[in-house]
């Protein structure tokens, strides 16, 4: 079967290593994607892809523990919800535990396939991840919100250079690895609202805040290191 030309061109730069940027560059993406982030309007708009991440990792590690993933729900004001079923046990509690830290974890891995030059790979596995949340997402809004990340990650893909390939890459890995302490931070201030936290405490003797402090410490971390890595 004859492989379309803008099909080869995109399989080619995925099998193709890409020269990571020069730390000043790296370093001003950075400051740009934390200063869009301060925008309460653009967090509005950008807080929905975090969720995506959020929820993305609920299901993932429901399913990798042998549990049934009802639905995935993704709201207006930002928030969602991962149906998994049976809810209890040690895999629901880690799969509970995982969503504040998923944006964290795929940061981290995005930040090291940048440092071996499979810079596009960033971009196929967020392709891959929002391919995989088609199949779960329940609700209108989740589905819009889904589709309209993958059409834009599809277009940059197909239409752009591998120069606008490698900076969006950069931007999208600086996204996952602030957005993380930032939504963090902010459950830390209410950890009574949060529902994985209660799940956690109900399963340890752990109280809610504490679980909110250990998602906030986990995603502090995983920026520096993958700040580190990046620069």
């Amino acid at each position: 079967m004859t492989v379309p030309p803008w099909l080869d061109t995109m399989l080619s730069r995925l099998r193709e290593t890409q020269t990571p940027l020069p730390p000043p560059i790296a370093v001003a993406i950075g400051i740009l994607v934390f200063i869009a982030l301060l925008g309460p309007t653009l967090w509005k708009i950008t807080i929905h892809a975090d969720t995506v991440v959020h929820e993305a990792a609920h299901a993932m590690v429901g399913v990798v523990t042998g549990r049934s993933i009802s639905s995935v729900k993704l709201n207006p004001n930002g928030s969602g919800a991962t149906g998994i079923v049976p809810p209890a046990g040690f895999g629901y509690g880690v799969a509970a535990f995982v969503g504040y830290v998923g944006a964290s974890a795929a940061g981290l891995l995005a930040a090291w396939l940048i440092s071996i030059g499979r810079i596009v790979a960033v971009l196929w596995l967020g392709g891959l991840l929002l391919a995989f949340m088609v199949l779960l997402v329940r609700n209108l809004f989740g589905g819009i919100v889904v589709l309209a990340c993958g059409a834009l990650l599809y277009l940059i893909l197909r239409y752009t250079t591998a120069g606008v390939e490698t900076a969006v890459a950069y931007g999208l890995t600086w996204f996952l690895l602030l957005s993380a302490p930032k939504r963090a931070l902010g459950i830390a201030k209410k950890p009574k609202d949060v529902a994985d936290a209660k799940i956690l405490a109900g399963m340890t003797f752990l109280w809610p805040s504490a679980w909110c402090f250990l998602w906030l410490i986990g995603t502090i971390a995983a920026l520096v290191v993958g700040a580190t890595i990046l620069v």
